[in-house]
């Protein structure tokens, strides 16, 4: 932290889509600039370009530096960590677009590790592109999970209406229903019950579990996997004393808004899961990677080539995702205080402003 302001890492992404756009856009009220400190990386010449496709952002205070040590806590300070002679092709899919997206989050990862910036906050990228240019990993969440080396993560949507994570993520369909397991469940299930209370400030959580097969498996007409697999595992969550319930058939548990008696929801596969919560969110949802020993977030949208550079990206997201890292690193302090048997430094330092006799909002 930079005089009590966390510092926001933030990537760029593929420089073609519409990532400058939307952390423009999320920056561009310079009143942003006391909440937190951010640093961009990526390129102080790509900034520059997309900012004149966006007539309504006149300027902005910008930084730019080599490294996310020299971050000035009021401006918008961007990390040169790409080529010179990096140039925009708005709506392409390209190696040069590719490879940037790649130094990107190599040089953010490096920085959080090393503790120069608090979290991480990334823009969105195209996963064939990368992959074509070496990249192996499936998306975001499986790098930063092996960049940190944690034996397992959690794909965590989360927005004003809804927390949704899944058991399986960026994987083909075909392959589902042989990688859902008791203990895979059981795994997710803990870390969503430990991030919920960290993370989140959610005392006793409760946890829904959604099916596999159409009608929960219609009493093993439609499928097992309810029955030999699922229930077993919220059985042992429950005799941990996770507070897991279901498995839910998922059109009934969406189309009748039940996920708004739980904190959480376990879905199985990807699609089953944010298709849901995209209809639900969209406009605020976050990618959140739970199990991490760092926050790391992310606008719960791709790149969107179609609308690259023509002022019509929605930035509400990319903000959603930069406060959200704010307030869960915030809450995992107040946790590690609570833990140690403290009060947590921010309610102390309210409490004083309490006792100075200043007017307090109610």
């Amino acid at each position: 932290m930079q005089n009590g302001k966390i510092i926001v890492g933030i990537t760029q992404g593929d420089s073609n889509g519409i990532g400058y756009e939307v952390i423009i856009k999320a920056l561009a009220d310079p009143r942003i600039l006391e909440q937190f400190t951010p640093v961009i990386y990526g390129s102080s010449k790509l900034f520059g370009f997309y900012r004149k496709t966006i007539p309504e952002v006149e300027s902005m205070d910008t930084n730019a530096i080599s490294s996310a040590s020299e971050a000035h806590a009021k401006r918008i300070n961007i990390v040169n960590c790409l080529p010179e002679s990096a140039y925009a092709e708005p709506g392409q899919a390209t190696a040069e677009s590719a490879s940037g997206a790649i130094k990107s989050l190599e040089r953010a990862v490096a920085d959080l590790k090393a503790g120069l910036i608090d979290v991480l906050v990334t823009g969105p990228i195209n996963k064939k592109a990368m992959s074509l240019e070496g990249f192996g990993f499936p998306g975001h969440t499986e790098y930063i999970q092996n960049a940190f080396g944690a034996p397992d993560s959690l794909m965590f949507m989360i927005s004003h209406r809804l927390r949704l994570a899944v058991v399986t993520g960026h994987i083909p369909l075909k392959e589902v229903a042989a990688q859902i397991t008791e203990e895979r469940i059981l795994s997710k299930l803990r870390l969503i019950n430990k991030s919920l209370k960290e993370d989140f400030v959610v005392d006793q959580p409760r946890i829904a579990v959604l099916s596999l097969n159409p009608h929960s498996g219609d009493g093993g007409l439609l499928g097992t996997e309810e029955q030999d697999i699922i229930i077993p595992a919220i059985k042992k969550a429950t005799d941990e004393g996770i507070l897991a319930f279901g498995p839910f058939s998922p059109d009934g548990y969406f189309g009748l808004n039940h996920f708004e008696n739980f904190d959480a929801t376990l879905a199985m596969y990807h699609d089953q899961g944010l298709a849901p919560f995209k209809a639900l969110s969209f406009e605020d949802g976050v990618n959140f990677t739970a199990g991490l020993p760092y926050v790391r977030t992310s606008p719960d949208h791709g790149t969107a080539f179609e609308m690259a550079g023509r002022d019509e990206a929605d930035p509400r997201s990319m903000r959603a995702a930069i406060f959200a890292a704010c307030d869960i690193f915030r809450n995992r302090l107040d946790w590690q205080d609570l833990q140690a048997g403290k009060m947590p430094e921010r309610f102390l330092q309210r409490e004083k402003k309490d006792r100075s006799g200043k007017p307090q909002i109610a």
